[in-house]
């Protein structure tokens, strides 16, 4: 029922700068919270950042500062603009949106298919 289209991953030196963006769509209510976790080899899966559809933002401690998450409502869509990468960003990024299949419904969660981002010299 939602989909969720990602892009903007690849190679990047370490100090530079790539932005992710997931597209949602969907016969659904409401886009709820979006945002982007991340998955190294070996580790588990950890919030990097979300934000509200009223706008407010939450940071993973390692990327406050370096990483900024926005989202175009109209577009349903959310971006993560990621700065100063380092070696330790490298994993696959997902992109998450929280939905409503109707006013009253219960909260759901939906995933990107991954965006590779490696940060290596």
């Amino acid at each position: 029922q939602v989909q969720l289209v990602e892009s903007g991953g690849g190679l990047v030196q370490p100090g530079g700068s790539l932005r992710l963006s997931c597209a949602a769509s969907g016969s659904i209510f409401s886009f709820d919270a979006m945002g982007w976790y991340r998955q190294a080899p070996g580790k588990e899966r950890e919030l990097v950042a979300d934000i509200t559809s009223g706008g407010s933002t939450n940071y993973e401690d390692s990327v406050k500062g370096r990483f900024a998450i926005s989202r175009d409502n109209a577009k349903n869509t959310v971006y993560l603009q990621m700065n100063s990468l380092k070696p330790e960003d490298t994993a696959v990024y997902y992109c998450n949106t929280k939905y409503r299949l109707g006013p009253w419904s219960l909260v759901r969660d939906s995933w990107g298919q991954g965006t590779q981002v490696t940060v290596s010299s």
